[in-house]
């Protein structure tokens, strides 16, 4: 029977990142993964194909609908889905076989199989059983799909069916205006298919700020996304080759039905622990299905811990890497940390959506005295040459100390520009002082400068 230190069960974001920190502080250490490949959903199903794809499928709406502009003329490319398909598997082999490196590497041991945990201190792969001082359920989650729809992964798809069609559909109807619906509803829509997003709720993205969703929802129907929200999808009926998908509006019960020749189903996530065995060890688990934990990421039974998705908080791939890294520290003995108010959310379509902290809603809900600076991308230079003016900065800060409290941002390259705001909430700053920060001219950066000074007595530019 082999023995470690550490046994992470699962090899997503916040599995191998927390295996490779218990090797670097010299926990001997070895990761539990059922798949082929290492990395989890996100690498192989989730965060790394999907935005392979969303770039692909935007430099082909750049060479339709903007080449021309900068004289460079000629047909627009056709699509070649089997090549574009290729390409998306290959990024996906390239991140994945990076992982087996860094594994190799920091001499982490790879358990293929699906593990389970027959007694605290236990895991077992398989046939074969190992003994661990500590185990640390590193899951993920798997889609949530409504009751009564029945996923065939061909015709009715989650996110995974949705990233390897056999053919570019005709018609889409995407089911829930959340981060995957939109940023899959866009890829399709780019190269062509008409795609019609129903949601529940009166919003796209729900817990977005709303000024940012009212822009977002403008410009992608825009882009030719139809939105039918407040609506209540009933049943999807499937045949062969087609859908039919019937819901009822909020506002008035009345029905109505929409065909599709695809249907995606993106109405969110839950954590996976299936066949683990933690009823049976007496874990405990919240109203939600999550692995309940302390501040240390340990729950009730002595020696396992649960991160990511696994667990309470937002289910994304750089939270479950930050928390993965904390209980790493806390088993070497060291002071693991995780600010869960400082975690950016981003959303990858064209134009990006960021944001991170709080928005205007909490604010006032909260009754909390704010200002906001806001800065549109009409008034940025290097965006107006690359046809990408569409969108705002927003800073939100304490009225009276003037502290940053929240950020928003729509526009190009929103996911990174966000991160000098992270960077300045984590070490408390205040607006005034990414104000008084010299930005590089020309860049997309500086509509964030233009927003910190607009919280002051206002922005250059605008």
């Amino acid at each position: 029977m082999s023995s470690y230190d550490v046994i992470v069960i699962g090899s997503g974001p916040g599995g191998y990142v927390c295996a490779i920190r218990c090797a670097q502080l010299g926990l001997k250490t070895a990761c539990v993964e059922g798949r082929e490949t290492l990395g989890g959903t996100c690498l192989n199903i989730g965060c790394i194909p999907s935005k392979a794809l969303l770039h692909a499928s935007h430099q082909l709406h750049e060479a339709e609908h903007n080449f021309a502009k900068m004289g460079l003329k000629g047909k627009a490319p056709s699509v070649d889905w089997a090549q574009m398909q290729s390409y998306k598997d290959e990024v996906i082999g390239q991140n994945t076989k990076g992982i087996e490196f860094l594994f190799k590497k920091n001499k982490i041991d790879w358990l293929k199989g699906w593990g389970s945990i027959p007694e605290p201190g236990k895991v077992k792969v398989g046939d074969e059983l190992h003994e661990a001082k500590n185990i640390i359920i590193a899951t993920g989650s798997t889609p949530s799909a409504l009751p009564g729809i029945e996923i065939d992964e061909k015709i009715v798809v989650t996110s995974e069916g949705a990233l390897s069609l056999p053919k570019i559909p005709k018609k889409l109807v995407v089911i829930g205006a959340g981060v995957i619906g939109l940023e899959l509803g866009s890829v399709y829509a780019r190269l062509g298919a008409e795609v019609q997003v129903i949601e529940y709720l009166d919003q796209i993205t729900p817990g977005m700020d709303g000024e940012v969703c009212k822009t977002f929802q403008r410009l992608l129907a825009k882009q030719g996304l139809g939105f039918t929200l407040g609506a209540a999808v009933q049943k999807v009926d499937a045949s062969k080759t087609k859908a039919k998908v019937t819901y009822k509006l909020r506002k008035d019960d009345s029905e109505h039905t929409v065909d599709a020749d695809v249907v995606l189903v993106a109405t969110g996530r839950k954590p996976y622990t299936d066949g683990l065995g933690l009823g049976d060890l007496g874990v405990e688990m919240t109203e939600r299905g999550q692995v309940k934990t302390d501040s240390h990421y340990a729950t009730n039974i002595k020696g396992i811990y649960a991160i990511g998705d696994a667990i309470t908080g937002p289910m994304l791939a750089h939270k479950a890497e930050d928390e993965g890294m904390a209980v790493a520290e806390v088993i070497a003995g060291k002071h693991g940390h995780v600010n869960y108010g400082v975690i950016p959310g981003v959303i990858y379509t064209h134009p990006e959506v960021a944001s991170v902290g709080q928005t205007e809603e909490q604010l006032k809900d909260a009754g909390r005295a704010y200002k906001a600076g806001k800065f549109s991308f009409m008034g940025n230079g290097r965006a107006k040459a690359n046809f990408a003016a569409d969108g705002f900065v927003k800073i939100l800060a304490d009225k009276d100390t003037d502290r940053i409290l929240g950020a928003h941002i729509i526009g190009p390259m929103a996911g990174d520009l966000i991160h000098e705001i992270c960077v300045a909430m984590e070490f408390g700053a205040s607006a005034q002082d990414l104000a008084l920060t010299c930005h590089a001219h020309p860049t997309y950066s500086e509509a964030v400068r233009e927003a910190a000074l607009a919280c002051g007595d206002g922005p250059i530019h605008s």
